[in-house]
């Protein structure tokens, strides 16, 4: 399990390789709502909303992630968004 829905999120994740399911409880019931595959991003909401896991990430065997933390993420984010509004802005 690389996320536990309900758990603070301090970082996001991008998917080398694997397979990963996100997996929400609805009615009591663990129901598979995703499945994410390489080059897909899962993780992000919390960083972006500060809020809670929205679901569980569970990967369906080997996989490899990479791991981007709260601050980094926050940065990449500022810089793209200064960089598009320079580009309207010129």
């Amino acid at each position: 399990k690389v996320i536990t829905e309900g758990d603070d999120g301090d970082f996001l994740f991008v998917i080398e390789t694997g397979s990963l399911e996100c997996i929400k409880e609805i009615e009591g019931t663990d129901k598979v709502v995703k499945t994410c595959d390489p080059g897909d991003v899962f993780g992000e909401l919390a960083l972006l909303y500060n809020c809670p896991r929205a679901a569980s990430v569970v990967a369906k065997g080997e996989c490899v992630c990479w791991k981007l933390d709260r601050e980094s993420f926050s940065h990449i984010v500022k810089d793209a968004s200064a960089a598009k509004r320079n580009k309207y802005e010129n």
